[in-house]
């Protein structure tokens, strides 16, 4: 076997505690999660201060884009939420598609549990938010808040938390806030999307498979994938759909596979060559090759991944989490459901519903589960993905369109995501201090060991 053919082999079957990508990735959401924190206190300290004036000033500016006697006007806030936000959605898609097709849930078999897991933390949080709120109302459109998870803040707290959490509960969260994003979108396109017009939805519909048509014919040149992309998000946001379900989609269309062996042979080939008679033209030649080797998704990722998790989030954060902390304000969110609801779906609902989907999973007979895993660990799990910002944000936005009840709303998201944030934290250090990692099985607390994945051929 040459050597080429060893690395393709060895990148298909190594899975060690973390893929490599997958682990990048987990750097990437956790580092992004201190930029994400800074840009939410300086909205909260903005909007309580006695320049508070200029946050909404700055945000509901009037940005205009105008073609002959088109125009398309928005504020400020609106384009991050509708356009910048359509990146971090097409992120999302892009890390789908690499999970199911070389990721760590490339066996079917273990995507049971966190799909389950996440199920169970969509329904019972809506569950209960409409338990407290009410079916009825206006307050009710947000029963939609509560489910998500902020995958950011989660990874980021689970990184305090240290070698106390298995790096391979933070693959199961992750593919767990992965389902998360999935239905949100799906939520926000049936459920918070007022009208549809079908011309421009079979448009966008028509773009995505111009898209899927040039992956299929091996069209490398990004230019007409950017044409496409626009006017895929000019079609999306015509239709009445939001533009971030065009996101998900085109990021899923670009799915990751190993490098081929020819291209690791002209690889290794080119570096010889170099190695020989080193030149630019040499040099730029090994450096299009290997990365012509990558797959479009990983390529993609690449590239996108710092953009968002260091900038489009954090600027959301920053035009989003400003929120008015006075008496008054404290004293309408407390006296009303709706903060209450969103709280209780966040701390309760979710961990319960990811405990509940997680048990659930087990029982069917072909799911697997990542070894060395215990259910003390589990809700720690469960507590984080009570987090919900970032989405949770953003259909509040597409919720209401009364200020007053988008405030409490907010009030509810950070008060929800706080708690569950320290509920997780004191589950692990409470675990910690039980006996660590694997707690003895006559603990009380140690219930049966989940179910292992198989080692891989």
């Amino acid at each position: 076997m040459s050597t080429a053919t060893q690395a393709a082999a060895g990148f298909r079957t190594q899975r060690g505690d973390v893929t490599a990508a997958a682990g990048r990735y987990l750097q990437t959401e956790a580092g992004g999660a201190v930029l994400l924190l800074v840009a939410t206190v300086l909205a909260l300290v903005w909007a309580n201060s006695p320049w508070k004036g200029s946050y909404e000033g700055l945000w509901e500016t009037e940005l205009a884009l105008s073609l002959g006697d088109r125009v398309l006007a928005e504020s400020l806030r609106h384009w991050v939420n509708d356009l910048l936000m359509a990146l971090f959605f097409m992120l999302v898609g892009l890390e789908i598609a690499r999970e199911l097709s070389i990721g760590e849930y490339q066996d079917r078999r273990a995507v049971a549990a966190p799909a389950l897991a996440a199920l169970g933390g969509l329904v019972l949080p809506a569950a209960l938010f409409a338990a407290v709120v009410g079916t009825s109302g206006e307050a009710a459109r947000g029963w939609g808040i509560a489910m998500s998870t902020d995958t950011a803040f989660a990874l980021g707290v689970l990184a305090l938390v240290g070698p106390r959490c298995p790096n391979r509960l933070r693959i199961f969260l992750l593919a767990l806030a992965i389902v998360d994003d999935v239905a949100a979108i799906a939520v926000i396109a049936v459920f918070y999307t007022d009208r549809v017009d079908l011309g421009a939805l079979g448009l966008a519909v028509l773009l995505l498979l111009a898209v899927a048509g040039l992956r299929a014919r091996g069209v490398r040149n990004p230019a007409p994938y950017v044409v496409l992309a626009i006017g895929l998000w000019l079609a999306a946001y015509a239709s009445g759909v939001h533009p971030t379900v065009a996101g998900v989609a085109l990021g899923m269309l670009f799915a990751a596979y190993p490098p081929r062996e020819d291209a690791l042979d002209r690889t290794q080939e080119l570096g010889r060559r170099f190695l020989t008679a080193p030149s630019p033209e040499r040099a730029r030649e090994v450096v299009q090759t290997l990365t012509g080797s990558l797959s479009a998704n990983e390529r993609l990722t690449l590239r996108l991944h710092p953009v968002v998790s260091f900038a489009v989030v954090p600027v959301f954060a920053l035009a989003n989490a400003g929120v008015g902390l006075d008496t008054a304000s404290l004293r309408e969110a407390a006296a009303g459901r709706l903060a209450w609801g969103i709280v209780l779906g966040l701390v309760v609902g979710k961990l319960l519903g990811v405990l509940a989907g997680t048990w659930l999973a087990l029982r069917l007979p072909t799911t697997t589960f990542t070894g060395g895993v215990r259910w003390g660990q589990l809700a720690g799990a469960g507590s984080v993905a009570g987090i919900g910002f970032t989405i949770a944000l953003f259909v509040t936005d597409l919720a209401f369109d009364d200020e007053a009840l988008r405030q409490q709303a907010k009030i509810g998201i950070l008060v929800g995501s706080a708690l569950a944030a320290l509920m997780a934290l004191l589950v692990f250090r409470f675990l910690s201090a039980r006996g660590g990692l694997c707690l003895p099985e006559d603990d009380l607390l140690a219930l049966p060991a989940l179910k292992d994945i198989p080692d891989p051929d």
